[in-house]
Protein backbone atom coordinates (compact mmCIF):
# COMPACT_ATOMS: atom_id res chain seq x y z
CA UNK A 1 0.00 0.00 0.00
CA UNK A 2 1.22 3.54 -0.49
CA UNK A 3 0.67 6.39 2.09
CA UNK A 4 -0.17 9.74 0.46
CA UNK A 5 0.19 13.04 2.94
CA UNK A 6 -2.46 15.56 2.79
CA UNK A 7 -1.95 19.05 3.73
CA UNK A 8 -3.55 18.15 7.50
CA UNK A 9 -0.94 15.53 8.48
CA UNK A 10 -2.96 13.19 10.46
CA UNK A 11 -5.24 12.82 7.57
CA UNK A 12 -4.39 10.02 4.94
CA UNK A 13 -5.03 8.84 1.47
CA UNK A 14 -4.26 5.37 1.27
CA UNK A 15 -3.61 3.53 -1.87
CA UNK A 16 -3.72 0.50 -1.65
CA UNK A 17 -1.61 -2.55 -3.93
CA UNK A 18 -4.48 -3.95 -6.79
CA UNK A 19 -3.29 -6.92 -8.59
CA UNK A 20 -5.45 -7.44 -11.68
CA UNK A 21 -5.72 -9.39 -14.98
CA UNK A 22 -8.46 -10.37 -17.30
CA UNK A 23 -9.96 -11.85 -14.56
CA UNK A 24 -10.69 -8.99 -12.39
CA UNK A 25 -8.76 -7.99 -9.85
CA UNK A 26 -7.61 -8.45 -6.19
CA UNK A 27 -6.41 -5.95 -3.61
CA UNK A 28 -6.03 -6.11 0.58
CA UNK A 29 -8.32 -3.13 2.06
CA UNK A 30 -7.45 -3.56 5.42
CA UNK A 31 -4.17 -5.22 7.34
CA UNK A 32 -3.95 -4.10 10.89
CA UNK A 33 -0.28 -4.09 11.44
CA UNK A 34 0.61 -2.55 7.93
CA UNK A 35 -2.39 0.31 8.66
CA UNK A 36 -0.61 1.03 12.35
CA UNK A 37 2.64 1.73 10.85
CA UNK A 38 2.17 3.40 8.22
CA UNK A 39 -1.11 5.52 9.02
CA UNK A 40 -1.81 6.10 12.39
CA UNK A 41 1.61 5.04 14.12
CA UNK A 42 -0.47 3.69 16.92
CA UNK A 43 -2.53 0.95 18.27
CA UNK A 44 -6.20 1.30 16.21
CA UNK A 45 -9.20 -0.73 16.89
CA UNK A 46 -12.35 -0.51 14.74
CA UNK A 47 -15.21 -1.63 16.10
CA UNK A 48 -18.19 -1.20 13.12
CA UNK A 49 -18.14 -1.29 9.50
CA UNK A 50 -21.11 0.92 7.31
CA UNK A 51 -22.29 0.57 4.00
CA UNK A 52 -24.28 3.44 1.96
CA UNK A 53 -25.74 3.89 -1.16
CA UNK A 54 -26.62 7.56 -2.11
CA UNK A 55 -27.99 9.00 -5.64
CA UNK A 56 -26.01 11.48 -7.37
CA UNK A 57 -26.00 14.81 -5.75
CA UNK A 58 -26.33 13.53 -2.53
CA UNK A 59 -24.24 15.42 0.21
CA UNK A 60 -23.84 14.08 3.76
CA UNK A 61 -22.37 15.94 6.58
CA UNK A 62 -20.09 17.65 7.99
CA UNK A 63 -20.99 14.83 11.26
CA UNK A 64 -18.53 14.11 13.87
CA UNK A 65 -19.46 13.00 17.09
CA UNK A 66 -18.20 14.93 20.31
CA UNK A 67 -18.12 12.13 22.46
CA UNK A 68 -17.16 8.31 21.58
CA UNK A 69 -14.87 10.15 18.49
CA UNK A 70 -14.57 8.32 15.64
CA UNK A 71 -12.13 7.49 13.57
CA UNK A 72 -12.79 6.59 9.83
CA UNK A 73 -11.46 4.80 7.20
CA UNK A 74 -13.81 5.50 4.00
CA UNK A 75 -13.69 3.86 0.76
CA UNK A 76 -15.92 3.60 -2.26
CA UNK A 77 -16.84 0.21 -3.98
CA UNK A 78 -19.71 1.60 -6.40
CA UNK A 79 -19.61 5.36 -8.36
CA UNK A 80 -17.53 8.29 -6.90
CA UNK A 81 -17.33 10.83 -4.60
CA UNK A 82 -16.07 13.89 -3.21
CA UNK A 83 -14.90 13.19 0.27
CA UNK A 84 -14.05 15.78 3.03
CA UNK A 85 -12.15 15.60 6.26
CA UNK A 86 -12.64 18.94 8.73
CA UNK A 87 -10.05 19.52 11.53
CA UNK A 88 -12.29 19.72 14.80
CA UNK A 89 -9.83 19.93 17.29
CA UNK A 90 -9.71 23.20 19.24
CA UNK A 91 -6.45 23.12 19.91
CA UNK A 92 -5.11 21.94 16.90
CA UNK A 93 -3.00 24.18 14.37
CA UNK A 94 -4.87 23.14 11.75
CA UNK A 95 -8.26 23.43 13.62
CA UNK A 96 -11.07 24.43 10.77
CA UNK A 97 -8.70 23.46 7.73
CA UNK A 98 -10.43 21.13 5.48
CA UNK A 99 -9.21 18.46 3.09
CA UNK A 100 -11.06 16.86 -0.36
CA UNK A 101 -10.52 13.89 -2.18
CA UNK A 102 -12.19 11.73 -4.73
CA UNK A 103 -12.60 8.32 -3.82
CA UNK A 104 -14.23 5.84 -6.28
CA UNK A 105 -14.96 2.38 -7.35
CA UNK A 106 -12.22 2.84 -10.38
CA UNK A 107 -9.36 4.71 -8.55
CA UNK A 108 -9.73 2.48 -5.17
CA UNK A 109 -8.46 4.89 -2.47
CA UNK A 110 -9.38 5.19 0.99
CA UNK A 111 -9.36 7.76 3.08
CA UNK A 112 -8.15 7.91 6.67
CA UNK A 113 -10.69 10.48 8.68
CA UNK A 114 -9.11 10.34 12.49
CA UNK A 115 -10.81 10.98 15.79
CA UNK A 116 -11.52 14.32 15.83
CA UNK A 117 -12.57 15.36 12.51
CA UNK A 118 -15.67 16.03 10.63
CA UNK A 119 -16.34 13.94 7.87
CA UNK A 120 -18.63 14.38 4.75
CA UNK A 121 -19.48 13.42 1.70
CA UNK A 122 -20.74 14.39 -2.07
CA UNK A 123 -21.77 11.77 -4.87
CA UNK A 124 -20.42 12.98 -8.33
CA UNK A 125 -21.60 10.22 -10.02
CA UNK A 126 -25.54 8.53 -10.73
CA UNK A 127 -25.07 6.62 -7.03
CA UNK A 128 -22.69 5.44 -5.13
CA UNK A 129 -21.65 3.37 -2.22
CA UNK A 130 -19.84 4.05 0.37
CA UNK A 131 -17.71 2.15 2.90
CA UNK A 132 -16.30 2.71 5.99
CA UNK A 133 -14.61 1.10 9.19
CA UNK A 134 -15.38 3.46 12.86
CA UNK A 135 -13.05 2.83 15.67
CA UNK A 136 -15.98 3.71 18.08
CA UNK A 137 -19.62 3.15 18.14
CA UNK A 138 -22.06 5.72 16.56
CA UNK A 139 -23.56 8.07 19.38
CA UNK A 140 -26.46 9.95 18.36
CA UNK A 141 -26.39 11.42 21.25
CA UNK A 142 -23.24 13.47 20.56
CA UNK A 143 -23.49 13.72 17.11
CA UNK A 144 -23.03 16.99 15.46
CA UNK A 145 -23.56 17.91 12.26
CA UNK A 146 -21.88 21.39 10.76
CA UNK A 147 -23.01 23.13 7.69
CA UNK A 148 -21.94 21.80 4.34
CA UNK A 149 -21.67 25.79 3.25
CA UNK A 150 -19.95 26.96 6.28
CA UNK A 151 -18.17 29.95 4.90
CA UNK A 152 -15.84 29.87 7.75
CA UNK A 153 -14.35 26.21 6.32
CA UNK A 154 -15.41 27.34 2.56
CA UNK A 155 -15.11 23.57 1.64
CA UNK A 156 -15.19 23.77 -2.50
CA UNK A 157 -17.37 21.46 -2.98
CA UNK A 158 -17.84 20.50 -7.11
CA UNK A 159 -21.87 21.14 -7.27
CA UNK A 160 -23.20 20.74 -10.19
CA UNK A 161 -23.93 24.16 -11.70
CA UNK A 162 -26.93 25.80 -10.64
CA UNK A 163 -28.04 22.79 -8.26
CA UNK A 164 -27.32 22.69 -4.71
CA UNK A 165 -26.97 19.48 -3.18
CA UNK A 166 -29.40 17.57 -1.84
CA UNK A 167 -29.62 17.12 1.81
CA UNK A 168 -31.29 15.11 5.11
CA UNK A 169 -33.47 17.15 7.17
CA UNK A 170 -30.44 16.60 10.01
CA UNK A 171 -27.67 18.44 7.76
CA UNK A 172 -30.42 21.13 6.32
CA UNK A 173 -30.06 22.18 10.41
CA UNK A 174 -26.48 21.84 10.36
CA UNK A 175 -24.81 24.54 12.95
CA UNK A 176 -22.26 26.90 12.10
CA UNK A 177 -18.84 26.07 12.06
CA UNK A 178 -17.79 28.49 15.22
CA UNK A 179 -21.04 27.41 16.93
CA UNK A 180 -20.43 24.49 17.17
CA UNK A 181 -19.13 22.29 20.39
CA UNK A 182 -15.61 21.22 20.07
CA UNK A 183 -13.59 18.24 21.26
Amino acid sequence: MKIIETKIPDVKVIEPAVFGDERGFFMETWQQEKFEEMVTGQPTRFVQDNHSKSKSGILRGLHFQVKNTQGKLVRVISGEVFDVAVDVRKNSPTFGHWVGVYLSAKNKKQLWVPEGFAHGFYVTSEEAEFVYKCTNYYDPDSEVSIKWDDEFIGVSWPLVEGEGPHLSLKDELGVCFLDAPYL
